[in-house]
């Protein structure tokens, strides 16, 4: 019998992983280190995803996907036995302290010593995304107990060293700290150097985090207590949670309040263009050069200003930037619906085309004449992509009026991307999406092509892009597999498939969009998974990625801005000569 190879092996783990987490969600809760528990745990063993570095060295705690973890997780989580995951329940209104991890928009409520909750609305990409992270820290977990015990079940000398420095009231002081650091480092498993590097990486986030020594001390506490007192950590999901997920109730709610916005503002039948994106980079390349004084961006680039205005002593030049966007042409639509998706709408009629930065290419007898409207809403996460994007092309039926169609005349994404071909910073074109677990795929036809990012000394690579169910799952088995084969595929990304199902829906079946609408789609890479030490637990992307971020911007706007078709025609007509999209 042929063996099956470690790609195969890993795609079998992954699909049973997410079979398990949905049985465990369907009933309610689980116990991390009962049956259940234990065979999500074996799973992620067997994947040993990239991110997660040393999850298989029993004798090293990972401190890379440790940094990783608790930045996408609440302030605390560490000290807490009992997580429960829930839906929006009415404690935004209640007096518990709400937590925002560093690294992901989610509220988080502390209600006791023990147990902390975690309210989803961004669907089950969020919930599996929740679990596998939990799941990790579990693991590691196991690894500090088992350093901390003795085969006598006694606790080592550093580990109550430990527990004085954490569970005393004085801050450590500077000349006891490489002490400190010495003890940590026996019950990690790890070098003084790597020990020490991690505490500070901790340190320069202390408002979001505990520190490295509370984190790695309540870990232990609760996997000791466990194995000493039978005190079993339990992970439930709330009824309501298990009820809403997979109705788009947040998704309906937050399209239905920029159609509303759109129709109060009577432009909800001009051409309209979606930018999912983030919320700074159109913003700039359209008011930054009239809002900011010539002093500051004179000799800069969109990019190089870009990169100045994040230092924190500009930040009032930002905000410079928002008053002036919002008295001329931009509308900002607070986020309450619950997607942690805020939104921009930007009104040509508005906006004056002379004072758009001098980078962009554009028609200002297009934007006289057609007066388009930009919708850029920020990222959504995994399969949310398709709960917004599918709310979103829906027609629109205000209260006791007629149904109304969008003039959609296209859709972009821009996005962040691991890369299979390439390193941080530069740019995937995707023309289809391969939808990682399934036989789904889903070709189209990319309005960009390599081409219109030729010339600007960065490396571009055109093809299929895998759409994959969680970044912490990617194993180098299968990612080399899809670059490597016939699929020759160039990167992954999370939202990509959703995105296109939602669209095909829109176009094809419910007929709510033109079928030929303009498709733009363009990712910089912010991490490379199959490199050691290139994965995003080795830290962030930094400025590197402010380059391509603004160059995709500048693309996008330009499509938009300076369509390649020069006839100006009726909106209500479908522009013949533009590029036919099949989707």
């Amino acid at each position: 019998m042929q063996k099956l190879t470690r790609a195969q092996i890993s795609r079998t783990e992954i699909e049973k992983l997410y079979v398990v987490m949905r049985h465990l969600f369907n009933r309610g809760y689980y116990k991390p280190f009962g049956i259940s528990g234990n065979t999500i745990m074996q799973s992620l063993l067997t994947i040993s995803p990239e991110i997660y570095g040393s999850i298989n060295d029993s004798s090293k705690v990972e401190l890379e996907g440790l940094a990783y973890v608790i930045d996408r997780l609440p302030k605390g989580i560490e000290e807490c036995k009992y997580v429960k995951l829930i839906s929006e329940e009415g404690y935004s209104s209640s007096g518990f302290e709400k937590i925002i991890p560093a690294s992901r928009r989610r509220n988080c409520y502390r209600v006791d010593q023990d147990q902390m909750i975690i309210e989803v609305t961004r669907g089950r990409s969020e919930i599996y995304d929740i679990l596998t992270h939990l799941t990790f820290l579990n693991i590691e977990a196991e690894k500090i107990k088992n350093h901390a015990l003795t085969n006598k079940k006694a606790t080592i000398r550093e580990w109550d060293k430990l527990e004085a420095i954490v569970l005393g009231k004085e801050e450590i002081k500077k000349k006891d700290m490489e002490l400190a650091l010495t003890y940590l480092s026996t019950i990690l498993g790890r070098t003084f150097e790597e020990t020490k590097k991690t505490y500070n990486r901790f340190k320069e986030k202390t408002e979001k985090n505990n520190g490295l020594f509370q984190i790695i001390y309540w870990l232990g506490k609760n996997a000791i207590d466990e194995e000493l007192n039978g005190i079993e950590r339990v992970i439930s999901f709330s009824p309501i949670l298990r009820e809403r997920i997979g109705h788009h109730i947040y998704g309906e709610r937050w399209a239905t309040k920029i159609k509303a916005e759109l129709s109060k503002k009577k432009i909800l039948n001009r051409p309209i263009h979606i930018i999912s994106a983030n919320l700074h980079s159109v913003l700039n390349c359209i008011y930054a050069e009239a809002a900011l004084p010539k002093s500051f961006r004179e000799g800069k680039s969109l990019a190089e200003i870009a990169s100045s205005l994040s230092l924190q002593e500009n930040k009032n030049y930002m905000q410079k930037i928002e008053a002036y966007a919002r008295n001329n042409g931009m509308h900002f639509i607070k986020e309450e619906s619950g997607t942690n998706i805020s939104v921009q709408i930007f009104d040509f009629e508005k906006i004056d085309p002379n004072k758009i930065s001098g980078e962009i290419k554009y028609s200002s007898e297009y934007i006289k004449s057609e007066k388009p409207v930009l919708i850029v809403m920020d990222y959504a996460f995994g399969e949310q992509a398709f709960e917004t994007m599918d709310e979103l092309l829906k027609s629109y039926k205000p209260h006791n009026g007629k149904e109304v169609c969008l003039n959609i005349k296209s859709i972009s994404i821009m996005g962040k991307a691991g890369i299979l071909c390439g390193e941080k910073g530069d740019i995937m074109i995707p023309n289809a999406h391969i939808f990682e677990g399934t036989t789904d795929n889903y070709p189209f036809e990319n309005d960009f092509t390599e081409k219109d990012f030729q010339d600007e000394n960065i490396n571009v690579y055109e093809g299929p892009m895998v759409t994959v169910l969680g970044t912490s799952l990617q194993n180098k088995d299968i990612l080399s597999y899809f670059s490597k084969s016939s699929w020759k595929a160039v990167g992954l990304e999370m939202e990509g498939a959703h995105y296109q199902k939602a669209i095909q829906a829109a176009s094809k079946i419910r007929k709510s969009i033109d079928e030929n609408v303009t498709l733009r789609y363009a990712y910089y890479a912010s991490d490379n998974p199959l490199i050691t030490g290139s994965t995003l637990a080795s830290g962030s992307l930094g400025l590197v990625g402010v380059k391509p971020t603004y160059l995709i911007t500048e693309r996008i706007l330009e499509g938009i801005l300076n369509p390649k078709d020069e006839n100006i025609i009726d909106n209500n007509e479908i522009q013949k000569t533009s590029k036919i999209v099949n989707l």
